[in-house]
Protein backbone atom coordinates (compact mmCIF):
# COMPACT_ATOMS: atom_id res chain seq x y z
CA UNK A 1 0.00 0.00 0.00
CA UNK A 2 1.44 3.35 -1.11
CA UNK A 3 0.10 6.28 0.90
CA UNK A 4 -0.35 9.73 -0.56
CA UNK A 5 2.27 12.20 0.64
CA UNK A 6 0.80 15.24 2.39
CA UNK A 7 3.17 17.51 0.50
CA UNK A 8 2.58 16.10 -2.98
CA UNK A 9 5.87 14.21 -3.37
CA UNK A 10 4.99 11.16 -5.48
CA UNK A 11 8.28 9.42 -4.62
CA UNK A 12 7.30 9.06 -0.94
CA UNK A 13 6.45 5.46 -0.05
CA UNK A 14 6.17 5.80 3.74
CA UNK A 15 4.96 9.17 5.11
CA UNK A 16 6.08 10.39 8.50
CA UNK A 17 2.48 10.49 9.67
CA UNK A 18 -0.94 9.58 8.33
CA UNK A 19 -4.06 10.94 10.13
CA UNK A 20 -6.64 8.55 11.51
CA UNK A 21 -10.15 9.82 10.72
CA UNK A 22 -12.84 7.14 10.96
CA UNK A 23 -16.35 6.96 9.50
CA UNK A 24 -17.79 7.70 12.93
CA UNK A 25 -15.56 10.81 13.14
CA UNK A 26 -17.00 12.10 9.87
CA UNK A 27 -20.55 11.40 11.02
CA UNK A 28 -19.91 13.27 14.29
CA UNK A 29 -18.52 16.30 12.44
CA UNK A 30 -21.42 16.32 9.99
CA UNK A 31 -23.96 16.13 12.82
CA UNK A 32 -22.28 19.08 14.55
CA UNK A 33 -22.40 21.09 11.34
CA UNK A 34 -26.17 20.61 11.27
CA UNK A 35 -26.52 22.31 14.66
CA UNK A 36 -27.72 25.90 14.98
CA UNK A 37 -25.07 26.60 17.66
CA UNK A 38 -21.56 26.14 16.30
CA UNK A 39 -19.44 27.44 19.18
CA UNK A 40 -19.48 27.65 23.00
CA UNK A 41 -22.30 25.12 23.20
CA UNK A 42 -23.29 21.78 24.72
CA UNK A 43 -20.96 19.67 22.55
CA UNK A 44 -17.91 21.48 23.92
CA UNK A 45 -19.19 20.98 27.46
CA UNK A 46 -19.70 17.28 26.76
CA UNK A 47 -16.16 16.96 25.40
CA UNK A 48 -14.76 18.76 28.45
CA UNK A 49 -16.68 16.47 30.79
CA UNK A 50 -15.63 13.32 28.96
CA UNK A 51 -11.97 14.36 28.80
CA UNK A 52 -11.85 15.26 32.50
CA UNK A 53 -13.46 11.89 33.27
CA UNK A 54 -10.90 10.10 31.07
CA UNK A 55 -8.00 11.75 32.90
CA UNK A 56 -9.79 11.60 36.28
CA UNK A 57 -9.46 15.33 36.72
CA UNK A 58 -12.10 17.58 38.28
CA UNK A 59 -12.30 20.17 35.49
CA UNK A 60 -11.62 20.20 31.75
CA UNK A 61 -11.56 23.42 29.70
CA UNK A 62 -11.37 23.18 25.92
CA UNK A 63 -9.25 25.76 24.11
CA UNK A 64 -7.96 26.50 20.61
CA UNK A 65 -4.63 24.65 20.99
CA UNK A 66 -2.03 23.56 23.54
CA UNK A 67 -0.12 26.84 23.24
CA UNK A 68 -3.19 28.78 24.38
CA UNK A 69 -3.65 26.15 27.11
CA UNK A 70 -0.14 26.82 28.42
CA UNK A 71 -0.55 30.59 28.08
CA UNK A 72 -3.85 30.65 29.97
CA UNK A 73 -2.45 28.33 32.64
CA UNK A 74 0.46 30.68 33.29
CA UNK A 75 -1.94 33.65 33.43
CA UNK A 76 -4.25 31.82 35.84
CA UNK A 77 -1.33 31.25 38.22
CA UNK A 78 -0.35 34.92 38.19
CA UNK A 79 2.93 34.43 36.35
CA UNK A 80 4.20 37.41 34.37
CA UNK A 81 6.88 40.06 33.98
CA UNK A 82 9.91 39.60 36.20
CA UNK A 83 9.22 35.90 36.79
CA UNK A 84 11.24 32.92 35.57
CA UNK A 85 9.80 29.62 34.38
CA UNK A 86 11.98 26.51 33.96
CA UNK A 87 11.35 24.58 30.72
CA UNK A 88 13.29 21.80 28.97
CA UNK A 89 15.67 22.95 26.24
CA UNK A 90 14.48 19.97 24.17
CA UNK A 91 10.81 20.63 23.40
CA UNK A 92 8.64 22.23 20.76
CA UNK A 93 9.00 26.01 20.82
CA UNK A 94 5.38 26.48 21.99
CA UNK A 95 6.42 25.55 25.54
CA UNK A 96 8.76 28.55 25.71
CA UNK A 97 6.57 30.81 23.56
CA UNK A 98 3.76 30.54 26.11
CA UNK A 99 6.15 31.78 28.80
CA UNK A 100 7.23 34.71 26.64
CA UNK A 101 3.58 35.54 25.90
CA UNK A 102 2.92 35.72 29.64
CA UNK A 103 5.73 38.26 30.02
CA UNK A 104 7.96 35.90 31.99
CA UNK A 105 11.42 34.57 31.10
CA UNK A 106 11.90 30.93 30.05
CA UNK A 107 14.90 29.31 31.71
CA UNK A 108 16.18 26.50 29.50
CA UNK A 109 17.24 23.40 31.45
CA UNK A 110 18.96 20.20 30.34
CA UNK A 111 17.38 16.81 29.67
CA UNK A 112 18.07 13.24 30.78
CA UNK A 113 18.88 10.36 28.43
CA UNK A 114 15.15 9.62 28.07
CA UNK A 115 14.80 13.17 26.63
CA UNK A 116 12.68 14.37 29.53
CA UNK A 117 13.53 17.38 31.70
CA UNK A 118 16.34 16.64 34.17
CA UNK A 119 15.49 16.97 37.87
CA UNK A 120 19.13 17.81 38.63
CA UNK A 121 19.12 20.55 35.99
CA UNK A 122 15.91 21.99 37.47
CA UNK A 123 17.60 22.20 40.88
CA UNK A 124 20.64 23.94 39.40
CA UNK A 125 18.40 26.40 37.47
CA UNK A 126 16.40 27.67 40.45
CA UNK A 127 16.73 31.35 41.40
CA UNK A 128 14.84 33.82 43.58
CA UNK A 129 12.81 34.72 40.48
CA UNK A 130 11.66 31.17 39.69
CA UNK A 131 7.86 30.92 39.83
CA UNK A 132 7.03 27.77 37.87
CA UNK A 133 8.27 24.58 36.21
CA UNK A 134 6.86 23.28 32.92
CA UNK A 135 7.95 19.68 32.37
CA UNK A 136 7.05 17.96 29.09
CA UNK A 137 6.10 14.27 28.97
CA UNK A 138 8.29 13.90 25.91
CA UNK A 139 7.27 11.60 23.04
CA UNK A 140 4.61 10.07 25.31
CA UNK A 141 6.99 8.96 28.10
CA UNK A 142 6.13 10.13 31.60
CA UNK A 143 8.82 12.43 33.02
CA UNK A 144 10.10 12.26 36.59
CA UNK A 145 6.99 14.12 37.66
CA UNK A 146 6.87 12.99 41.30
CA UNK A 147 10.33 14.40 42.07
CA UNK A 148 9.44 17.57 40.18
CA UNK A 149 6.29 17.91 42.25
CA UNK A 150 8.36 17.61 45.43
CA UNK A 151 10.63 20.41 44.23
CA UNK A 152 7.66 22.60 43.29
CA UNK A 153 5.92 22.00 46.61
CA UNK A 154 9.04 22.61 48.71
CA UNK A 155 9.87 25.84 46.84
CA UNK A 156 6.30 27.13 46.52
CA UNK A 157 6.38 26.92 42.71
CA UNK A 158 3.60 26.29 40.22
CA UNK A 159 3.80 23.01 38.27
CA UNK A 160 2.33 23.10 34.77
CA UNK A 161 2.45 19.78 32.91
CA UNK A 162 2.89 19.98 29.15
CA UNK A 163 1.04 16.83 28.08
CA UNK A 164 0.92 17.60 24.34
CA UNK A 165 2.52 14.21 23.57
CA UNK A 166 0.91 12.22 26.32
CA UNK A 167 -2.81 11.50 25.97
CA UNK A 168 -3.23 8.16 27.74
CA UNK A 169 0.13 8.24 29.55
CA UNK A 170 0.04 7.25 33.22
CA UNK A 171 2.36 6.76 36.17
CA UNK A 172 1.22 4.25 38.79
CA UNK A 173 -2.22 4.39 37.14
CA UNK A 174 -2.47 8.18 37.53
CA UNK A 175 -2.92 10.10 34.29
CA UNK A 176 -0.38 12.78 33.43
CA UNK A 177 -1.70 16.30 33.88
CA UNK A 178 -3.14 15.51 37.31
CA UNK A 179 0.13 15.70 39.27
CA UNK A 180 0.61 19.46 38.96
CA UNK A 181 -1.60 22.53 39.22
CA UNK A 182 -2.71 22.13 35.59
CA UNK A 183 -2.20 19.80 32.64
CA UNK A 184 -2.17 21.05 29.03
CA UNK A 185 -3.03 18.80 26.08
CA UNK A 186 -2.83 19.12 22.30
CA UNK A 187 -5.21 17.80 19.65
CA UNK A 188 -3.05 18.73 16.65
CA UNK A 189 -3.45 16.33 13.67
CA UNK A 190 -0.36 14.25 14.57
CA UNK A 191 -1.36 13.78 18.21
CA UNK A 192 -2.89 10.61 19.69
CA UNK A 193 -6.36 12.07 19.15
CA UNK A 194 -7.13 15.09 17.01
CA UNK A 195 -9.65 17.90 16.69
CA UNK A 196 -7.54 19.20 13.75
CA UNK A 197 -6.50 22.15 15.93
CA UNK A 198 -7.41 22.23 19.60
CA UNK A 199 -6.30 21.80 23.19
CA UNK A 200 -7.50 21.10 26.72
CA UNK A 201 -6.60 22.28 30.21
CA UNK A 202 -7.31 20.01 33.16
CA UNK A 203 -7.18 21.08 36.80
CA UNK A 204 -8.59 20.31 40.22
CA UNK A 205 -8.91 24.02 40.99
CA UNK A 206 -12.33 25.63 40.53
CA UNK A 207 -10.69 29.07 40.65
CA UNK A 208 -8.31 28.24 37.80
CA UNK A 209 -11.10 26.62 35.75
CA UNK A 210 -13.41 29.64 36.05
CA UNK A 211 -10.59 32.09 35.28
CA UNK A 212 -9.51 30.15 32.19
CA UNK A 213 -13.10 29.81 30.93
CA UNK A 214 -13.52 33.58 31.01
CA UNK A 215 -10.14 34.43 29.48
CA UNK A 216 -10.51 31.97 26.58
CA UNK A 217 -13.57 34.01 25.51
CA UNK A 218 -12.31 37.63 25.63
CA UNK A 219 -12.70 37.76 29.41
CA UNK A 220 -16.50 37.56 29.20
CA UNK A 221 -17.95 36.40 32.51
CA UNK A 222 -20.91 34.44 31.07
CA UNK A 223 -21.22 31.64 28.53
CA UNK A 224 -23.52 31.96 25.52
CA UNK A 225 -26.04 29.66 27.21
CA UNK A 226 -26.03 31.82 30.36
CA UNK A 227 -26.41 35.02 28.34
CA UNK A 228 -29.37 33.75 26.31
CA UNK A 229 -31.14 31.81 29.09
CA UNK A 230 -31.78 34.60 31.56
CA UNK A 231 -32.01 38.36 31.35
CA UNK A 232 -30.56 40.16 28.30
CA UNK A 233 -27.65 38.66 26.29
CA UNK A 234 -25.54 41.81 26.34
CA UNK A 235 -25.49 42.02 30.13
CA UNK A 236 -22.11 40.53 31.00
CA UNK A 237 -18.92 41.87 32.51
CA UNK A 238 -15.23 41.82 31.59
CA UNK A 239 -12.91 42.05 34.57
CA UNK A 240 -9.68 41.40 32.66
CA UNK A 241 -8.88 41.50 28.93
CA UNK A 242 -8.99 38.01 27.47
CA UNK A 243 -8.37 36.18 24.21
CA UNK A 244 -10.20 34.38 21.43
CA UNK A 245 -8.96 30.93 22.45
CA UNK A 246 -12.25 29.05 22.03
CA UNK A 247 -12.78 25.48 20.84
CA UNK A 248 -15.86 25.28 18.60
CA UNK A 249 -18.65 22.69 18.51
CA UNK A 250 -17.47 20.98 15.32
CA UNK A 251 -13.98 20.27 16.63
CA UNK A 252 -15.41 19.31 20.02
CA UNK A 253 -17.63 16.75 18.26
CA UNK A 254 -14.59 15.29 16.53
CA UNK A 255 -12.80 15.20 19.88
CA UNK A 256 -15.62 13.22 21.52
CA UNK A 257 -15.58 10.72 18.67
CA UNK A 258 -11.80 10.35 18.73
CA UNK A 259 -11.72 10.00 22.52
CA UNK A 260 -14.04 6.98 22.21
CA UNK A 261 -11.30 5.35 20.10
CA UNK A 262 -8.26 6.37 22.18
CA UNK A 263 -7.58 2.90 23.61
CA UNK A 264 -7.60 1.38 20.14
CA UNK A 265 -5.45 4.18 18.68
CA UNK A 266 -2.86 3.96 21.45
CA UNK A 267 -2.80 0.15 21.20
CA UNK A 268 -2.07 0.40 17.46
CA UNK A 269 0.73 2.87 18.19
CA UNK A 270 2.10 0.55 20.86
CA UNK A 271 2.12 -2.38 18.45
CA UNK A 272 4.11 -0.40 15.87
CA UNK A 273 6.44 0.99 18.57
CA UNK A 274 7.25 -2.48 19.89
CA UNK A 275 7.75 -3.82 16.36
CA UNK A 276 10.47 -1.23 15.75
CA UNK A 277 12.07 -2.09 19.10
CA UNK A 278 12.08 -5.79 18.29
CA UNK A 279 13.56 -5.38 14.81
CA UNK A 280 16.17 -2.75 15.70
CA UNK A 281 17.33 -4.17 19.03
CA UNK A 282 20.39 -5.94 17.61
CA UNK A 283 21.55 -3.13 15.32
CA UNK A 284 24.91 -1.78 16.45
CA UNK A 285 25.13 1.95 17.11
CA UNK A 286 21.39 2.50 17.57
CA UNK A 287 19.79 3.38 20.89
CA UNK A 288 16.07 2.74 20.94
CA UNK A 289 13.47 3.90 23.50
CA UNK A 290 13.10 1.90 26.69
CA UNK A 291 9.80 1.27 28.48
CA UNK A 292 9.24 1.25 32.25
CA UNK A 293 6.96 -1.30 33.92
CA UNK A 294 5.29 1.14 36.34
CA UNK A 295 4.18 3.58 33.65
CA UNK A 296 1.92 3.61 30.62
CA UNK A 297 3.59 5.18 27.59
CA UNK A 298 1.47 7.09 25.04
CA UNK A 299 3.68 6.04 22.07
CA UNK A 300 3.42 9.45 20.44
CA UNK A 301 6.84 9.44 18.75
CA UNK A 302 9.36 6.72 17.97
CA UNK A 303 12.83 8.25 18.32
CA UNK A 304 16.15 6.44 17.91
CA UNK A 305 19.65 7.74 18.56
CA UNK A 306 22.33 7.23 15.92
CA UNK A 307 25.74 6.83 17.56
CA UNK A 308 29.29 6.66 16.16
CA UNK A 309 29.28 2.85 16.12
CA UNK A 310 26.51 2.94 13.53
CA UNK A 311 29.03 4.30 11.02
CA UNK A 312 26.77 6.93 9.42
CA UNK A 313 25.67 10.27 10.85
CA UNK A 314 22.07 11.12 11.65
CA UNK A 315 21.95 13.68 8.84
CA UNK A 316 23.27 11.19 6.27
CA UNK A 317 20.72 8.61 7.41
CA UNK A 318 17.95 11.20 7.05
CA UNK A 319 19.01 11.90 3.46
CA UNK A 320 19.34 8.21 2.63
CA UNK A 321 15.88 7.37 3.97
CA UNK A 322 14.36 10.30 2.09
CA UNK A 323 16.00 9.05 -1.13
CA UNK A 324 14.22 5.73 -0.48
CA UNK A 325 10.88 7.52 -0.14
CA UNK A 326 10.77 7.43 3.67
CA UNK A 327 9.93 10.59 5.57
CA UNK A 328 11.55 11.06 8.96
CA UNK A 329 12.06 14.09 11.20
CA UNK A 330 13.89 15.39 14.28
CA UNK A 331 12.07 16.25 17.52
CA UNK A 332 13.31 18.87 18.17
CA UNK A 333 15.77 21.61 17.36
CA UNK A 334 16.75 22.76 20.89
CA UNK A 335 15.24 26.01 22.10
CA UNK A 336 18.58 27.73 22.68
CA UNK A 337 19.27 27.63 18.93
CA UNK A 338 16.33 29.94 18.10
CA UNK A 339 17.01 33.66 17.69
CA UNK A 340 14.13 34.71 19.97
CA UNK A 341 15.35 32.51 22.82
CA UNK A 342 18.96 33.59 22.39
CA UNK A 343 17.64 37.08 23.09
CA UNK A 344 14.84 36.48 25.59
CA UNK A 345 15.57 33.08 27.09
CA UNK A 346 18.03 32.27 29.87
CA UNK A 347 20.43 29.39 30.53
CA UNK A 348 21.80 28.87 34.05
CA UNK A 349 22.83 25.21 33.97
CA UNK A 350 24.82 23.35 31.32
CA UNK A 351 22.83 21.93 28.37
CA UNK A 352 25.46 19.41 27.23
CA UNK A 353 23.09 16.45 27.18
CA UNK A 354 20.64 18.31 24.97
CA UNK A 355 23.46 19.24 22.57
CA UNK A 356 24.76 15.66 22.36
CA UNK A 357 21.34 14.06 21.94
CA UNK A 358 20.20 16.58 19.31
CA UNK A 359 22.99 15.47 16.98
CA UNK A 360 21.90 11.83 17.26
CA UNK A 361 18.09 11.71 17.23
CA UNK A 362 15.80 10.85 14.35
CA UNK A 363 12.06 10.19 14.52
CA UNK A 364 10.75 7.29 12.43
CA UNK A 365 7.28 7.06 10.82
CA UNK A 366 4.68 6.16 13.45
CA UNK A 367 0.90 6.30 13.11
CA UNK A 368 -2.01 4.02 14.04
CA UNK A 369 -2.45 2.35 10.65
CA UNK A 370 1.20 1.94 9.68
CA UNK A 371 1.64 -1.59 8.32
CA UNK A 372 4.38 -4.08 9.17
CA UNK A 373 5.32 -3.96 5.46
CA UNK A 374 5.88 -0.20 5.72
CA UNK A 375 7.86 -0.64 8.94
CA UNK A 376 9.96 -3.41 7.38
CA UNK A 377 10.83 -1.04 4.51
CA UNK A 378 11.94 1.62 7.03
CA UNK A 379 13.92 -0.94 9.05
CA UNK A 380 15.60 -2.30 5.93
CA UNK A 381 16.66 1.23 5.00
CA UNK A 382 18.24 1.67 8.43
CA UNK A 383 19.97 -1.71 8.66
CA UNK A 384 21.38 -1.69 5.10
CA UNK A 385 23.51 1.41 5.48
Amino acid sequence: MTRKDAFGNKSIKVPFFNPYISKQDKIAVNNALNSTLLTDGPTLQEFENKFSAFTKSKYGIGVSNATSALHLSLKSLGIGKGDEVIVPDMTFVATANSVLLSGATPVLADIDDDMNLSVESIERSLTKKTRAIIPVHFAGKVCNIKKMKKIATSKGLALIEDCAHAIGAKLDNQHVGTFGDVGCFSFYPTKNITTLEGGMIITKSKKIAEYVKALRNHGITKSLLQRYSKGVPWDYDIVEPGYNYRLDEVRAALGISQLKQIKKLNMLRKKAFEYYNQKLSDERGILFPKLAKHEEHAYHLYIIRIQKEYGVSRDKLFKKLLSLGIRTSVHYKPLHKFTILKKQGKIIDTIKNTENIYDEIISLPLYPLITSKEQDYVIEGIINH
